[in-house]
């Protein structure tokens, strides 16, 4: 499903296809959010087609083939994925840094409890790069608990929230 804005300046979120591979893992590597200790998180990191193709990945862009501004991925949990409690998983959300302030991070997460209420969804867990916590926290995700570091890639502890679906 595309939401579309009207008017100039239109954001379309519509599903990711392989060919936006590349475009979304260079938003990932040059974003600020992950400059100085956090960079060794995104040093390296690629968006495939094959993650793509696996996963509900949607973009928002600047009109139908206009720039990539944002995009997210919603996991599902295979062994919980539907029926009462089924929950998935915020595994990528990312804002290209010249189009934050524009709220292209609440339309995003507005399509994400779209997406996941049509998967059947109750909730989506949401582990947080610490600095955005509070982004999340203000579009109504609850603190729930906080995922231990992982070395060598995540150094650090990080929020883990629960954004529901109603």
């Amino acid at each position: 499903m595309d939401t579309r804005n009207t008017g100039p300046g239109a954001v379309l979120v519509r599903r990711a296809v392989a060919r936006d591979a590349k475009r979304l893992t260079r938003l990932v590597r040059a974003s600020r959010a992950y400059e100085g200790p956090w960079a060794p998180m995104v040093e390296g990191y690629r968006v495939g087609p094959d993650y793509i193709e696996t996963h509900r990945v949607f973009v928002a862009a600047d009109g139908a083939g206009g720039p990539v501004l944002g995009f997210y991925s919603l996991v599902l949990d295979p062994g919980n994925a539907s029926g009462p409690g089924a929950t998935g998983e915020l595994d990528l959300m990312f804002v290209a840094d010249a189009a934050q302030g524009r709220g292209i991070g609440r339309r995003l997460i507005a399509h994400l409890r779209e997406e996941a209420g049509r998967a059947g969804l109750d909730a989506v867990r949401v582990v947080s790069h610490p600095p955005s916590e509070g982004f999340y926290r203000s579009v109504g995700a609850e603190r729930t608990g906080t995922a231990p570091a992982t070395p060598p890639y995540v150094m650090w502890d990080r929020p883990e929230l629960t954004l529901t679906i109603a």
